[in-house]
């Protein structure tokens, strides 16, 4: 299996945004990887880190879940691998739930993520998003999102 972490989703990820997807609430699994130094693409001197560069985005796209009927249900840093293997470890896991595959296209395309997502682009070195639903006998109680 090779791994490739991402900024952006590429085409077909895209398009997949427009796809019918399962009904009821989605969980984004977040695989982070930070650079060392935020980097922003109108060229800003900035002493943040790439992480608290993140940090900025992650505060207000934890509001902007909320306006969406979303929240974000999990985040810690990443400590060690416990089993298989990689070349690099993620720095931090993060996962954000949706009421549907709609409600979080409609957060991406937002004014609100527009206006915060140049925090995200500078500080991350890449990241993987899984879309994943509650499974059948799944330990969350879906009702109670």
């Amino acid at each position: 299996m090779e791994v490739k972490n991402s900024v952006k989703p590429n085409d077909a990820q895209i398009k997949g945004f427009f796809e019918p997807g399962a009904t009821g609430p989605i969980y984004m699994v977040n695989l982070l990887k930070f650079k060392e130094k935020a980097e922003y693409s109108d060229g800003r001197e900035t002493q943040l880190t790439g992480a608290e560069a993140y940090k900025l985005y992650s505060e207000a796209v934890s509001n902007l879940l909320l306006e969406f009927g979303g929240c974000g249900a999990f985040f810690a840093d990443v400590e060690r691998l416990m089993l298989g293997e990689v070349e690099e470890l993620w720095d931090q896991v993060a996962i954000a739930v949706y009421p549907s595959r709609t409600a979080m296209l409609e957060m991406m395309q937002s004014p609100t993520m527009k206006d915060i997502s140049q925090h995200r682009e500078a500080g991350l070195e890449g990241q993987l998003n899984i879309e994943t639903t509650a499974a059948q006998g799944a330990w969350l109680d879906k009702a109670n999102l």
